[in-house]
């Protein structure tokens, strides 16, 4: 079974999150939306996009409870369930919590440093 496939998004915690992102925005160049973050569309070798994005965002990390790093990395998946179902059997830390939405299925595991790790399989085509 392919498990991990790529990464879906990076989410920094910060401080001030609104400073962070103009610093970003100003010095990088990174077009930072309303909610806090861009996304970047995929490209192949000659710049011609092709399906899948990859997130990234400053927030307050709310979202990365229990865990008290200061990141989360998000990977796509190709099968969420099974790959839970293997996680599981393996004794991996999964969090109990689910989400489905438009953007996709979400899951999420802590790993053995204590870092929450996001799991995502994309909506068919993205």
């Amino acid at each position: 079974m392919t498990r991990v496939t790529g990464i879906g998004g990076i989410f920094i915690k910060a401080k001030d999150p609104e400073m962070l992102q103009n610093w970003y925005k100003k010095h990088l160049g990174i077009d930072v939306q309303a909610w806090g973050g861009t996304s970047f569309k995929w490209v192949d070798g000659e710049r011609k996009p092709y399906a899948g994005t990859t997130a990234w965002m400053i927030g307050n990390g709310e979202n990365f409870a229990p865990s008290e790093s200061p990141f989360m990395v998000n990977y796509r998946v190709d099968n969420l369930p099974g790959l839970l179902t293997a996680l599981h059997a393996e004794g991996c830390n999964v969090l109990d919590k689910t989400e489905e939405s438009e953007f996709g299925k979400f899951a999420w595991v802590i790993d053995p440093e204590g870092n929450k790790v996001e799991l995502w399989e994309p909506p068919l085509g993205e």
